[in-house]
């Protein structure tokens, strides 16, 4: 669990080899296949970086898991990966001094990137504060486009992109429309559910209310909008699990199948689908 990474105690499944690795993912691989899934992305282990933790266990992380964790996506076949960027600007004074941490994670790992022909894929994200939510790393849009757009030009190859997350948004208050209006062609992937404001839920979309007039807590229509803005023909991946958890045995696949509607409305009203 990245808990325990917190608690700086560092499992070492990734001392494993390559060829281990792909071994001990194979059944995944066969299942997918079996059942004509395409994995679009992944998610690196996180934290990739933790704070007061020894060099030694950093250089771990950026060393053996990072890259390792990337040849895996490409064992999968899988073109993007998402990473969330160091929460550091409590420890470090700033914004721009925690990203500069970040951007050089993504620096050691851009060759490998281009080499397998995978993009990394940076996560709007929240922080929590005295228990208030704040912003977290990569919430302000213009500089993720400026940055995207720099290190991809200094790579000559598509190493960066974005990871729009709609739960990290609806709690710390960003505009729907114009940060996806803004990424264009950045956005890469998608994290889509739902919560309340207040926690980060992992909810099916819709399901929260501001008021008993059945208001979205979540600003869907800008979502669409902003999707619809940039011709988004991508997929639309739902990060729901906990949802099946909830729902009797018996239920789960009525859940996953509501689910699946909601991207079907989502792909209509953004016209993915001619």
């Amino acid at each position: 669990m990245n808990t325990s990474l917190y608690q700086l105690e560092l499992n070492k499944f990734f001392d494993q080899s390559i060829q281990e690795l792909e071994k001990f993912f194979l059944p995944h691989k066969l299942g997918t296949d079996a059942a004509g899934i395409t994995i679009n992305q992944m998610h690196m282990p996180y934290p990739v970086y933790v704070p007061m933790a020894s060099e030694e266990l950093n250089q771990y992380l950026w060393q053996e898991v990072a890259p390792k964790s990337m040849m895996v996506c490409a064992f999968f076949g899988c073109q993007y990966i998402v990473i969330h960027g160091c929460k550091l600007a409590r420890y470090l004074g700033s914004e721009e001094e925690e990203w500069k941490r970040t951007e050089q994670f993504i620096k050691e790992m851009a060759p490998l990137a281009k080499e397998l022909g995978i993009t990394i894929c940076i996560e709007n994200l929240y922080d929590s504060i005295g228990g208030h939510l704040v912003e977290g790393p990569c919430c302000d849009v213009k500089k993720a486009v400026e940055r995207i757009d720099r290190i991809n030009e200094k790579y000559q190859a598509e190493v960066l992109g974005f990871c729009f997350d709609t739960g990290h948004a609806n709690l710390v208050g960003i505009d729907f429309e114009s940060f996806i209006t803004a990424l264009g062609d950045r956005l890469k992937v998608l994290h889509i559910h739902d919560n309340d404001g207040a926690a980060d839920l992992h909810q099916i979309p819709f399901t929260f209310a501001k008021n008993r007039e059945n208001l979205a807590s979540t600003d869907w229509d800008g979502f669409i909008s902003g999707l619809k803005n940039i011709k988004f023909n991508r997929v639309l991946s739902f990060e729901t699990a906990p949802v099946i958890s909830t729902f009797p045995e018996v239920m789960k696949l009525d859940t996953l199948g509501f689910i699946a509607k909601i991207g079907q409305y989502f792909s209509k009203e953004i016209e993915i689908l001619k």
